[in-house]
């Protein structure tokens, strides 16, 4: 198996290192494997944090699919040139055919494989409290403080009944229950990987079943609301809510305005041609959330590893007991 692997790696590299006939077809598959691993790796930061994941569907894959989205109903077409596509979207050459339609449907299968992508990473990234609360187990430890604490009968609040409920439907229905709770948003997902853990449920039933919520339910339900959000009539309706808004309104319409204008103007402008305008304010405003998110991100990824380890820290006098020795 091993030999497989190595001689697999070398027929790749030798493909990719040596000219000829095939390299068009190599850089292709290169060029998709490397998209593909972009979102894998987005899905896996988004819940990866143990509660606080990057929100790299609202950074990333939402933006992303509700680019395609503005430019498929504007250029009446998905079949945008490429390259510069997935970098660049530009309308393809020429006048749209005549009695061309566009449809939700259409949209979805051309973000399909980056939406399914960015879903599996999103499955990976619920592994590390699935494989940390099995470990524990395995190795004689107490049951997770974060599992203690959700199946507490004192917590009768909204969130400790929902933690119970994730809990409980997990334990009686198994791969369906997985399954149900990773087709829909949850942010208690993480409580789902520590139960299982715990409980010693098979790897493949927990991946299997987390694997398909997310990357086929989960997503092509996120993926279809983002299309839906953004089509033709929908956009417009939108820009003319927030005209309506009184006081604010008028400002804060223009700058979707302007927005939504250039980004019309790129799609028609030819590859290599500057478009004029510089950055709009969307766009500054999009820049300042995505530093701001991922500062928060490491701070919660600080935050929560320090939360778990007070909580398996026991407390004497006091003091956390971390390094004590007995006095002689």
């Amino acid at each position: 198996q091993s030999l497989a692997t190595i001689l697999l790696f070398s027929s790749l590299f030798v493909l990719q290192a040596v000219e000829g006939p095939h390299s068009k077809a190599t850089a292709v598959v290169q060029k998709t494997l490397w998209w593909w691993l972009w979102w894998i790796g987005l899905g896996i930061l988004s819940s990866v944090g143990l509660g606080t994941g990057l929100h790299t569907f609202i950074l990333y894959l939402g933006p992303h699919i509700a680019a395609v989205t503005l430019a498929a109903w504007n250029c009446m077409s998905v079949d945008f040139p490429e390259p510069p596509y997935p970098d660049e979207i530009l309308c393809p050459a020429g006048s749209p055919e005549a009695g061309a339609a566009m449809s939700i449907w259409t949209i979805m299968s051309k973000v399909r494989m980056e939406a399914i992508m960015w879903g599996a990473g999103t499955a990976i990234g619920e592994l590390p409290p699935y494989f940390m609360a099995r470990a524990a187990r395995m190795a004689g430890s107490d049951m997770d403080p974060e599992l203690e604490e959700a199946l507490a009968d004192a917590d009768e609040s909204l969130a400790g009944r929902a933690k119970k409920l994730v809990h409980h439907l997990i334990q009686k229905v198994g791969f369906w229950g997985i399954f149900l709770c990773a087709s829909i948003p949850n942010p208690l997902f993480d409580l789902a990987g520590i139960t299982c853990g715990h409980f010693l449920v098979p790897f493949s039933t927990f991946f299997g079943a987390t694997l398909l919520g997310k990357a086929i339910v989960k997503m092509h339900i996120q993926k279809f609301s983002v299309i839906f959000i953004f089509s033709k009539d929908k956009v417009e309706l939108l820009v003319n809510f927030i005209g309506s808004l009184p006081v604010v309104g008028k400002t804060l319409q223009q700058p979707f305005r302007e927005y939504l204008d250039q980004q019309k103007a790129k799609l028609h402008h030819k590859l290599g041609e500057s478009v004029g305008g510089g950055s709009s304010l969307i766009q500054r405003l999009y820049g300042f959330l995505v530093v701001a998110m991922l500062l928060y991100f490491t701070i919660s990824i600080v935050n929560s590893f320090a939360q778990r380890h007070a909580k398996r820290t026991p407390i004497i006098n006091g003091h956390a007991s971390v390094g004590l020795t007995k006095a002689e």
